[in-house]
């Protein structure tokens, strides 16, 4: 669960550096698939280190997933927006509100109850089609992302954000699978591997075009039901995920109260922009 709460931080730090950048950069395609704006992105240092802590928060997301249930971990990532709004307060000078800082008390809760409560990882047998399913979910979010590209807001930043959630949840789901069997001939014939890698990039893809225009706040919270409630689904129902003896009610509460309490601080997935005289006077200030 460390590993895990620590994921959380580095991810709730890099997507404020992210949100920033995102926002800076000029438009691409218009598409929720957008390879124009992600490499036009990938040109600010705020993004690529977003980047950067993204992928120490996924290697230990990844040790994480190898000991802990899905659900205590998708509800931890979900926590990262509370890790999100103590930054944005202190280093971007958005200031939190009381009901605000108790949002952030009350995920903390939630994940202190996940975390006592929580029993090993499932070690069922995992049905067959599981993984292909896993690909045949990434394969589809890249056409529901180019879609989503052309709705109007707010329904074009809940898709999005939505379908960013869901992909982070297939990465989840197949980091599990691909575990099972770790020789590296086994992981390369294994459909879940494809499922991560496709899955994983066009959450990427989806969630920095949601990030650069629209509802953000609507994105995240978006983003927080989709990475949350379906992989978690899929590990008690698939994966044998269960709690310690007798502490079920309090696995779900914790999990309940730590996505309520995320959600509520969804409008911090959205850095603040600078106004446009101050981007006028100071081009710099988009780089």
């Amino acid at each position: 669960m460390i590993c895990a709460l620590s994921s959380a931080v580095c991810i709730g730090t890099g997507s404020v550096l992210q949100a920033t950048a995102a926002r800076a950069v000029q438009p691409g395609t218009g598409s929720g698939v957008d390879l124009l704006l992600l490499m036009r992105a990938l040109r600010q240092w705020r993004y690529v280190a977003g980047l950067t802590l993204d992928f120490f928060g996924f290697v230990l997301q990844l040790v994480a997933l190898i000991t802990v249930p899905i659900y205590a971990v998708e509800a931890a990532q979900a926590g990262s927006l509370a890790v999100t709004a103590v930054i944005a307060a202190r280093v971007l000078k958005v200031p939190l509100s009381r009901i605000e800082w108790s949002a952030v008390a009350v995920v903390c809760a939630g994940l202190a109850a996940l975390g006592f409560s929580s029993g090993a990882e499932g070690d069922i047998h995992t049905p067959s089609a599981l993984p292909y399913a896993l690909l045949g979910v990434a394969c589809g979010l890249l056409v529901a992302g180019a879609l989503a590209g052309r709705l109007r807001d707010p329904a074009r930043s809940l898709v999005l954000g939505f379908g960013a959630g869901t992909g982070f949840g297939v990465v989840s789901v197949s980091v599990r699978l691909i575990n099972e069997d770790p020789a590296p001939s086994a992981v390369f014939a294994n459909p879940a591997l494809y499922a991560l890698l496709l899955g994983g990039g066009t959450a990427f893809l989806l969630f920095t075009s949601a990030l650069h225009r629209g509802s953000v706040t609507t994105a995240t919270a978006g983003m927080v039901i989709g990475e949350t409630i379906g992989p978690a689904l899929v590990g008690v129902v698939w994966l044998g995920d269960r709690t310690r003896e007798d502490l079920a009610w309090l696995a779900i509460s914790g999990f309940a109260v730590a996505v309520a309490g995320a959600l509520a601080l969804a409008r911090f997935g959205e850095a603040p922009v600078a106004p446009a005289t101050e981007q006028a006077t100071n081009p710099s200030a988009k780089d």
